[in-house]
């Protein structure tokens, strides 16, 4: 039996939801009464989402650049301001069959959306997360690769200096700035995600100070990050070699910044 044949009131699941403080209550209804195959799971899901588990990891899934993204509990949901970074690195990603590579990948959403827009694209995409990497390969089934480990370390030796886009959507949250989060990010998502050390900025140091060694002529680094913290990443990296360049989508709240190997 269907959830949307089933005895479950959807005027009930909105009830619930929202006295448990979901705002889109009537949208996250919605959508656990069209993912839940029977009754008993929409009470479970609903339950679970009452008590603070993201949406997403009650379903099971996110909507990340028009693809549904399988994410499993514990591992990072993928926001939408992250299309920001997708299109950017589209944009840049030329030729019929460009290398790519997505560090810190969690579900894979980025790499999976960036061969979904470059279908002739190599990519390769790695996170030091177990789960995050099951996941990124369910995702990324076809057309890519995913490798464990701590940035760089675990990616063929024979990328180097072939990379023509190369996308990190690593932690930028001060570490003392970790305990304002939202609980659901806080509570429910893992701390290596998150975490990216006193200012912010300690994984992009690394992704952008080993960057040279992995990208080839005129290839381009592209990491998320906020507005607040762009100029301190652009110095970086200008640091580090690259031509840096700062972008901002108001709609999406997003910021990516782009540094260039000439």
């Amino acid at each position: 039996m269907s959830a949307l044949a089933s005895p479950v009131s959807p005027s009930s699941v909105v009830t619930r939801l929202r006295a448990a403080g979901c705002v889109f209550a009537e949208d996250e209804a919605q959508l656990i009464l069209s993912t839940a195959p029977t009754p008993d799971d929409v009470a479970r899901m609903v339950e679970q989402r009452v008590v603070g588990l993201p949406l997403e990891h009650v379903l099971g899934w996110a909507e990340f650049c028009g693809l549904r993204i399988a994410v499993d509990p514990g591992v990072f949901v993928p926001r939408r301001r992250t299309e920001h970074l997708v299109r950017q690195a589209a944009a840049l990603a030329t030729g019929p069959s460009p290398v790519i590579v997505d560090l810190c990948c969690g579900s894979g959403a980025v790499g999976a959306a960036l061969l979904a827009a470059l279908p002739g694209a190599e990519l390769h995409a790695a996170d030091i997360d177990p789960a995050a990497v099951r996941c990124a390969r369910r995702n990324i089934a076809a057309g890519g690769r995913v490798h464990e480990g701590d940035l760089y370390a675990p990616l063929p030796a024979a990328l180097r200096g072939r990379v023509d886009v190369l996308v990190a959507n690593a932690p930028y949250v001060p570490t003392e700035q970790i305990g304002l989060l939202p609980p659901e990010a806080r509570v429910h998502e893992p701390q290596v995600a998150l975490d990216g050390g006193s200012d912010g900025l300690d994984v992009q140091r690394r992704v952008a100070a080993a960057a040279r060694t992995w990208l080839a002529p005129g290839g381009h680094l592209l990491v998320e990050t906020s507005e607040r913290q762009s100029a301190a990443t652009a110095e970086w990296f200008a640091r580090a070699g690259l031509i840096p360049e700062v972008t901002h989508d108001e709609d999406l709240h997003a910021t990516v910044v782009t540094g260039t190997l000439r």
